[in-house]
């Protein structure tokens, strides 16, 4: 493929701290409508994209072409960023989320009692929310199976340099264990195709981890992810299908605060995937229990992150990258600027990791962490066990920049950019301006320009009142003329 669509979906935590404002449900609703209703980033749906999870009215698209959502099950917050092909693109967008929150707490009034968090775990309560990669691939169902074969070691091990950071950790028990923390809800919306329940209870015998989800992922490839978390979540729908292309959907994936961090996730893994599609990965990598190791180098204090693969043999994960790598300086040099860059700055962080772990905390979310708490424990004598640390942790996370921890240390030049405040800003309005993104934002300013229109908007298709409708297929076209088009008469 010459070049790539992705996108990333974000649930966000939401703390409320004035139990005054109602519960969590109440306050996500009406932030959501507020974004649309009030602020006018976005038309809300009108129609029920699903009637279990996206009821009628529960989100909708945004002018910057992405979509702001509220996810039943567990209600988050949900900021999905449109489809960009582009990394920097892909980076901006993503914070985009972030700022369109903050500002929506901002104008309500609520910063001060209500924070938002680009975080995966309760460190409490035991619940873990996701952060979803989408991949345009070249990979056909017959081949599925055995491409997974090559990308599960990459996507295991890629949290030495994607993984988040974590204080603590969680064990999986019984729901019913004395020691399980986890409470159930009422909302029967969260038990929908359930088929497997457990509990979880706090491991206090790890200090700092790699991963903030690694402890809660219980399979590989799976439909159903609640209670059956997954990496890889097989979803072929027609949002993300063009010709033979269809969407790969990756469930493990963390809220990276770091823009460098998401821009190399994003960067290696479709570096990886398209080592798959031109059948020139390489063929040493398979992992004799993949979930194992997902757990067991998300732990490991030492940083040695040593895998065990299915022909026997132990390396660490660093070396498995440079496989990968290795394969991708053979068969995709000088494929595109965007390649190369990814390719270079692979090997940066292999080798700063394998020189000096710590060295990457100007550009890693986990290796940034760790350096600030060990700081503060060193300074006011605490322990990793301490609940401030939790806290700490937390607030990393927090996607106000007047308080987070992590944009603290951005603003002090303490942390690589990928792009900057002003582009941020104006990607909360602005889609990229060479995918269907941008067609799409342009139907949406229109359509806010014009109440009482009846419209359904998809990722792949609108339509307006009966009649009209603007197919979405090509991913790769901006659809500017047709949009411009098909809007004519409408307002």
């Amino acid at each position: 493929m010459e070049k790539r669509i992705f996108g990333i979906e974000t649930e966000f935590g939401c703390l409320v701290r004035d139990p005054d404002l109602g519960a969590i449900e109440e306050v996500v609703e009406a932030v959501k409508d507020y974004a649309f209703y009030e602020k006018r980033l976005g038309v809300i749906d009108l129609h029920a994209r699903d009637y279990a999870f996206e009821p009628a009215r529960a989100g909708g698209f945004l002018r910057n072409g992405g979509r702001l959502y509220v996810d039943a099950v567990g209600s988050h917050e949900e900021y999905a960023t449109p489809e960009c092909t582009d990394l920097d693109d892909l980076v901006t967008h993503d914070k985009a989320g972030r700022a369109i929150l903050q500002a929506i707490l901002d104008d309500m009034g609520l910063s001060e009692r209500v924070s938002f968090h680009n975080n995966a775990i309760d460190h409490f309560g035991g619940h873990t929310f996701g952060c979803h990669e989408n991949y345009l691939v070249q990979i056909e169902d017959r081949f599925f199976t055995d491409a997974l074969s090559y990308l599960l070691p990459f996507l295991v091990t890629r949290q030495i340099f994607a993984g988040t950071g974590r204080v603590g950790g969680h064990r999986l028990t019984r729901p019913n264990s004395k020691s399980n923390i986890m409470a159930f809800t009422e909302h029967e919306v969260d038990y929908v195709w359930v088929s497997n329940f457990y509990g979880v209870e706090i491991d206090p015998t790890v200090d700092f981890q790699l991963s903030q989800r690694a402890d809660h992922i219980v399979k590989t490839i799976s439909s159903r992810v609640r209670f059956n978390r997954a990496i890889i979540n097989p979803k072929w729908d027609s949002y993300y299908s063009y010709s033979n292309l269809h969407r790969l959907h990756i469930l493990f994936g963390e809220s990276n605060m770091s823009e460098y961090a998401t821009w190399l996730k994003v960067g290696t893994t479709s570096v990886v995937l398209d080592l798959i599609e031109e059948g020139c990965a390489p063929q040493d990598v398979e992992l004799q229990d993949p979930l194992d190791t997902l757990r067991s180098v998300s732990r490991d204090p030492s940083c040695r992150w040593l895998v065990r693969l299915r022909n026997g043999k132990t390396i660490s994960a660093i070396d498995l990258h440079r496989r990968y790598l290795a394969a991708a300086r053979k068969n995709l040099h000088r494929k595109d600027p965007q390649t190369d860059r990814v390719l270079q700055e692979w090997e940066r962080t292999l080798n700063d990791l394998e020189r000096d772990p710590m060295s990457t905390s100007d550009r890693l979310d986990w290796s940034a962490k760790r350096s600030l708490y060990q700081q503060y424990i060193h300074a006011e004598g605490l322990s990793w066990q301490d609940d401030v640390l939790q806290s700490l942790d937390l607030e990393y996370h927090n996607v106000n920049p007047a308080v987070s921890l992590h944009a603290g240390l951005e603003q002090a030049g303490m942390m690589e950019r990928v792009t900057t405040d002003e582009r941020v800003e104006q990607a909360m309005t602005l889609p990229p301006d060479n995918t269907r993104a941008f067609g799409r934002g342009q139907i949406v300013n229109q359509l806010l320009l014009s109440p009482g229109v009846r419209y359904v908007i998809d990722w792949d298709a609108i339509y307006i009142e009966r009649n009209r409708q603007l197919d979405l297929k090509n991913p790769f076209h901006t659809y500017d003329k047709e949009a411009a088009r098909f809007l004519r008469g409408v307002g």
